[in-house]
């Protein structure tokens, strides 16, 4: 049994395959001796938890596992494996692993499917009662009256559900909206004094402003704007919007909405509205009526609304592993389990404007005099909030996932958040993700503004030596455009080798934070043999891979990144870029990366960065050996 870990970021056949050899003795899920607890949904959870009388919810395992830990049984020498049989597991709460969790090296506990089994831990409601509409409803178009299916909307808690998406027989239906990839309409013209934008006069007669939203598009991150009041003056509107995010938007100078003053490039920020019946104009639309508390859906072609399976999430996270500086969680792997249906609310009670990647901000304002203590030329400043996740991850080291699914999710998929180290996620489908499909390292938060370099004093609330390897990552930040396939933060030791993003709406991989030269936090990282495709789907500004402010020993080497997709309402659509150096990267290699064109960015980088042989020229072989390895080429398969 190995004792410590290695990782290097000097990549090489030798180096790379002793890594795996030590990190995957972390969890071995078949050692002899090891004890084991089995789930089933037919289980009691009064019952041992025996092959033939298991419990009935995870919960109930990870508490016997927990006591058997507290009592030193012997028979957990080798560790405890929780098998959990086939079936959907709808969770009441999130399942909490505590530090008492704990397993050790050569014994850890694992949350493993049983043979041959897909279960699924589940943050969503299924959703009954289904009727065919009919008669003329008000707030209906005219083209969806008698096309629709209606039922309550769903109650937990004794309380009426609120959410933002809906699944349909496992596929996400569409919010009702008028968005419409090819024909958006632009915004006129943005007063920040008074708060109010003009818009060209919607077609659109709705019949108040209640959750009535506005998506806007503003160069790298789009912002969700709850409407205060639409007042139409001939072929124009006057919005305003609710607080906090009206006040936000409006006062954060970066990114702010587009104004093509000299008609230099492709008009203004489009804009598109969503949240009311009025706008349920097609089929495999869905819209809340609160006030009339129903749920409608206008059928896909070919659904048969007597047996479909609908979900509506109602949880934000299925999984929190949370340990603290002093006392981490050690040794816990998850392996085959599905994780699915998580919400996220935050738009419909407080709006999301981001300053990037997602993170949606608190305060934001232009600085009068530019300049903070790290930089002399800084306009701006601001504090900013984190998605939820479907599993967080805090204070924790050797933690594996492996083989897992991660999907139907409002947010980020996984967040190791704080103080993880040792850790590993491997061979993991995450798709139609909201946010983020892997998101790692700090970003900053309501303390501690986002400009400034971060560098702590201690180790222990770094994230450090983790392995993100052989995950699909495909549909992600299909809620929030300006996520993300990969995103870590302050952060080091991190291999991010072999994955591929595919189908994303901004950048595939970005590393590091804080727009600064200042050395800090960040070194000897590693993106490695990615396979990146299908990027850029709505937004620009982007890069394959995107860096931010000094990473020292950091590399990025024989990715293969292609099929980048230009929006047709961006602003500027030629600014996108296959590999792309923001503001203050600095000491970071990047070399041998396959690309289908020749184009690269640095914008004011900082010093030491070294190019070398990058473009379409580069070896087929590397652009073939790019991507998920033979061993995990399987997942490909979803």
């Amino acid at each position: 049994m190995c004792t410590k870990y290695i990782i290097t970021l000097r990549y090489s056949d030798f180096t790379y395959g002793l890594y795996i050899l030590l990190i995957s003795s972390l969890l071995p899920l078949t050692a002899i001796g090891q004890a084991k607890i089995w789930v089933s949904v037919s289980g009691d959870d009064n019952a041992p938890g025996t092959a033939e009388a298991p419990v009935a919810t995870v919960h109930t395992a990870v508490r016997k596992a927990r006591e058997l830990r507290r009592l030193s049984d012997p028979n957990v020498r080798k560790g405890i494996a929780i098998v959990v049989r086939d079936g959907k597991y709808v969770f009441d709460e999130p399942l909490l692993i505590h530090p008492e969790d704990s397993g050790t090296e050569e014994g850890p506990t694992t949350v493993v499917a049983a043979p041959g089994a897909s279960p699924v831990f589940s943050g969503g409601i299924q959703v009954n009662g289904w009727q065919k509409l009919s008669g003329k409803i008000k707030r209906i178009p005219e083209k969806a009256q008698g096309k629709l299916w209606v039922t309550d909307i769903p109650t937990r808690w004794g309380q009426q559900l609120d959410f933002r998406q809906l699944w349909v027989n496992g596929k996400k239906a569409r919010r009702a909206s008028n968005f419409h990839p090819t024909g958006l309409d632009r915004i006129l013209s943005v007063d920040k004094d008074k708060e109010e934008m003009w818009i060209p006069a919607p077609r659109e007669k709705f019949a108040d402003t209640d959750r009535l939203e506005f998506v806007i598009h503003q160069w790298w991150a789009i912002a969700n704007l709850r409407i205060k009041s639409l007042k139409v003056a001939g072929d124009s509107a006057r919005v305003t919007f609710y607080q906090p995010e009206s006040r936000i938007e409006f006062e954060h100078p970066w990114p702010a909405p587009f104004i093509d003053e000299k008609n230099e490039y492709n008009g203004n920020s489009a804009f598109y509205f969503t949240g009311v019946p009025e706008l349920l104009d097609e089929p495999g639309e869905w819209c809340l009526d609160k006030k009339a508390g129903k749920l409608y859906y206008w059928p896909g072609k070919g659904e048969n609304m007597q047996d479909a399976q609908i979900f509506a999430p109602f949880m934000q996270s299925i999984t929190k592993i949370t340990g603290t500086p002093d006392r981490p969680v050690s040794h816990i792997g998850f392996k085959g389990i599905t994780f699915a249906h998580t919400t996220w609310l935050r738009p419909s009670e407080k709006g999301h404007v981001p300053l990037q990647a997602g993170f949606y901000i608190l305060d934001a304002y232009k600085l009068e005099k530019p300049g903070t203590p790290d930089k002399a030329a800084l306009e701006n400043q601001a504090w900013i909030g984190r998605q939820p996740a479907g599993m967080e991850v805090r204070y924790a080291r050797n933690i594996t996932v492996e083989r897992c699914r991660f999907t139907h999710m409002a947010a980020t998929g996984i967040d190791l958040v704080t103080g993880v180290s040792h850790s590993r996620i491997e061979g993991n489908v995450f798709r139609d993700i909201g946010g983020t499909g892997i998101q790692a390292g700090f970003f900053g938060d309501a303390g501690f503004e986002a400009h400034l370099p971060y560098n702590p004093s201690g180790r222990r609330e770094l994230v450090r030596h983790i392995r993100i390897a052989n995950n699909l990552v495909a549909d992600a930040t299909n809620e929030d455009w300006g996520c993300v396939g990969i995103s870590v933060g302050y952060a080091q030791d991190v291999a991010i080798v072999h994955n591929e993003i595919r189908d994303v709406n901004y950048s595939g991989i970005c590393v590091g934070w804080g727009w600064t030269k200042t050395v800090n936090a960040s070194r000897n990282n590693l993106v490695h043999a990615n396979r990146i495709h299908r990027f850029a789907r709505q937004m620009y500004d982007v890069g394959g891979v995107y860096t931010l402010s000094a990473q020292p020993d950091t590399e990025i080497s024989e990715n293969a990144i292609y099929d980048l997709m230009k929006a047709p309402y961006a602003h500027i659509p030629d600014h996108y870029q296959y590999i792309y150096l923001d503001e203050g990267s600095s000491y970071i290699r990047i070399k041998d990366n396959w690309t289908e064109k020749d184009k690269f960015f640095s914008n004011t980088p900082g010093p030491g960065n070294e190019w070398k042989n990058n473009g379409p020229d580069v070896s087929g072989e590397i652009r073939e050996k790019a991507g998920i390895e033979l061993a995990f080429r399987d997942i490909l398969k979803e």
